[in-house]
């Protein structure tokens, strides 16, 4: 069954004190899926949060709820919860109050909501916990009290605002699969607001790569790894060696004064590029092995550096031109002379792009509004 468009984004436009924040902001997000705002701090994706969510107004532009225009709708009036990073949950609350509070704010039966308190927290794995002080438990069984509450009331749309940016390591990555799994039970559109990469690839249907206001590239996690649109996606999903070259003809790209085959068509002739090699699609060959003499174009490098990261080593080889970096199981001696071999489709082509950053007043605009509104 196709998934229909739930909430749209139509040249949403919004700025603080003359500092434009977002610009003319197109978004679409289907019904049931995982959305993930991906992007450094200043990119606008939590003022977008905001607005989605109602705290904020746009300037221009039109937000669309089931096809309904609600610009002007208040928070409360939307069919939207949102968990915050800091959860704001309620100290003089136990958890089972915290999660019932907007049911009681409904007039939910008592009956109803002792119900539906304990289904909510069974489905975060916190059953037995609605007499706990929200004080005495850890971060992550916080964040979970967090969730509880805002699902409870059955949203259509779960807003996440860095939920896991106050947890440690390993605690994040087992929320992470968590919140996966309950996305999947709960087929709510989530939509998450992270600049943590593996984050997004973990868990999301579609990642929305944000820079400067806008949006750079709009896909499934495979695509937006594979195939970046251009230099700040390849370089800030995922580790990449971008190098610039040409395209003299369709499947043949020239850098470091070499030409090579590749699958990418449909670019001008000698049109200028830059050209993505992700470090794991390098082969690293010894001088001398016999798969050497197969390949007539081999770039030859020196192991400058070495570094294990845990399931694989990390080199830096010097080319002269250009220094890769390259991953492999196998740890290479500093000093030693090697080649490197790169499929034609690993081999991948971008277009020049030119891309703005914010000043520093837009990045406090974006991550703290409030405070840059007091000093005024």
């Amino acid at each position: 069954m196709s998934k229909n468009e739930l909430i749209r984004l139509d040249g949403i436009t919004k700025s603080f004190n003359g500092n434009v924040v977002l610009k003319s902001l197109n978004l679409s997000v289907m019904d049931g899926e995982f959305v993930t705002l991906l992007g450094p701090s200043g990119c606008g994706k939590t003022t977008t949060l905001r607005i989605i969510g109602g705290f904020e107004m746009p300037d221009s532009g039109d937000l669309y709820f089931g096809g309904e225009r609600i610009n002007a709708l208040s928070p409360d009036k939307r069919n939207i919860n949102t968990v915050f990073q800091k959860y704001a949950l309620f100290p003089h609350l136990n958890v089972g109050e915290n999660v019932a509070f907007g049911l009681r704010l409904k007039g939910v039966s008592d009956r109803d909501v002792e119900k539906r308190v304990s289904e909510m927290l069974e489905l975060v794995d916190l059953s037995g916990f609605e007499r706990r002080s929200v004080t005495s438990l850890s971060g992550g069984q916080q964040q979970r009290v967090a969730i509880a509450r805002a699902i409870v009331n059955e949203p259509k749309v779960l807003l996440l605002d860095e939920p896991l940016g106050a947890l440690d390591l390993k605690l994040r990555k087992e929320m992470q699969v968590e919140l996966k799994k309950l996305h999947e039970r709960l087929k709510m559109t989530f939509i998450y607001v992270t600049h943590d990469q593996e984050e997004a690839l973990t868990m999301s249907d579609t990642i929305v790569v944000m820079n400067g206001g806008q949006i750079l590239q709009q896909g499934s996690p495979i695509d937006i790894y594979n195939e970046p649109a251009n230099r700040f996606v390849a370089d800030f999903v995922g580790e990449s060696n971008i190098i610039p070259g040409r395209m003299p003809e369709d499947c043949r790209v020239e850098f470091l004064g070499t030409v090579y085959d590749c699958v990418d068509r449909g670019f001008e002739k000698n049109e200028q590029i830059d050209v993505v090699i992700r470090p794991e699609d390098i082969v690293l060959l010894e001088e001398g092995e016999n798969s050497i003499q197969a390949h007539d174009r081999l770039l030859k490098g020196t192991v400058k550096t070495c570094l294990f990261k845990g399931v694989h080593y990390e080199m830096i080889i010097e080319t002269g031109d250009f220094d890769f970096i390259a991953h492999s199981t196998v740890a290479e001696k500093i000093g030693m002379q090697m080649y490197l071999d790169i499929d034609p489709d690993n081999i991948h082509i971008m277009k020049k792009s030119s891309l703005e950053t914010m000043t520093e007043m837009e990045y406090r605009l974006e991550h703290d509004p409030d405070a840059v509104m007091e000093e005024e």
